[in-house]
């Protein structure tokens, strides 16, 4: 029955961050639907509804973040103790750039630069946090203008400082046990858990009859090794880390595992023939 009164729709886009004194762009619709060309910087959508009595309470939309694939430009950074120079080559000469730095959504900074020459410094990084860096190039440089004109040039992430992880993977479980193979799964370390960027990770096995070790490293996208050449009826463990370009995390242990000593018999059909008499 509401819906059946209602007149029309009220759309606020609002950038995130937005330095401007200015109010979010707020748009008129009748229908249920807009088509909004975006650039990668964070956005946040209020919807109301409104009719002859008033608007209604808003609805409030995050954008998600975009894949940065096929953009068309580089971005260089290089930290200097708690700063980092970003530099850039454009693929043309717009007005200006906006330059977006942060550790997520709710910490993000923004600066228009109006020099064209590529080389911006950014302050105040804190070690050991993964900070996302975009860089926009727009031909009208005032604020509300962002929305309809700004065009992202490229997307990068940068640590000032990388530490160690300071945790392993977690849910280390031991799968398709045979006489001499095993499969090792796990869940990746948290991005917020790497302090640095994960290169990969180290699997140790240990005969834990001859306290012998065996080692495997792998990349970082790996959540799953198979394991050969076991000893039939031994028992294992395996223990899992991973490494940034700081060093090695600590390690995560799996529950001990026996291998068995004959391995899977698959299930034969045996026929028996009938003879008449």
């Amino acid at each position: 029955t509401q819906s059946k009164n209602i007149l029309g729709y009220f759309v606020n886009v609002e950038r995130i961050p937005n330095n401007c004194s200015d109010s979010p762009n707020r748009i008129f619709l009748k229908d249920r639907k807009i088509l909004l060309n975006l650039s990668m910087a964070y956005y946040e959508i209020n919807i109301s509804a409104y009719n002859e009595a008033g608007e209604s309470p808003q609805t409030i939309y995050l954008v998600p973040e975009f894949t940065p694939t096929d953009l068309p430009g580089q971005i260089h950074v290089k930290g200097q103790g708690t700063n980092a120079v970003v530099t850039w080559t454009p693929e043309y000469n717009p007005k200006c750039f906006v330059v977006d730095w942060g550790t997520g959504k709710e910490h993000m900074h923004m600066k228009i630069v109006t020099t064209t020459t590529g080389n911006f410094t950014l302050e105040n990084f804190q070690p050991y946090k993964l900070y996302k860096i975009m860089i926009h190039a727009s031909d009208v440089c005032q604020c509300e203008s962002f929305i309809r004109h700004e065009k992202t040039f490229g997307v990068t992430h940068f640590y000032s400082v990388e530490g160690v992880p300071k945790t392993g993977p977690t849910n280390v479980t031991i799968l398709n046990i045979t006489k001499h193979s095993a499969l090792v799964k796990w869940n990746k370390i948290a991005a917020e858990d790497c302090l640095g960027f994960l290169q990969g990770y180290r699997i140790s096995y240990t005969d834990l009859s001859r306290k012998k070790t065996l080692a495997v490293t792998l990349n970082s996208s790996t959540t799953s090794y198979h394991l050969t050449g076991l000893k039939e009826k031994t028992i294992y463990r395996v223990q899992i880390s991973g490494f940034t370009n700081a060093g090695e995390g600590p390690l995560t242990f799996s529950q001990p595992f026996s291998t068995p000593k004959y391995g899977i018999v698959e299930p034969q059909c045996i026929c028996i023939a009938q003879h008449e008499s």
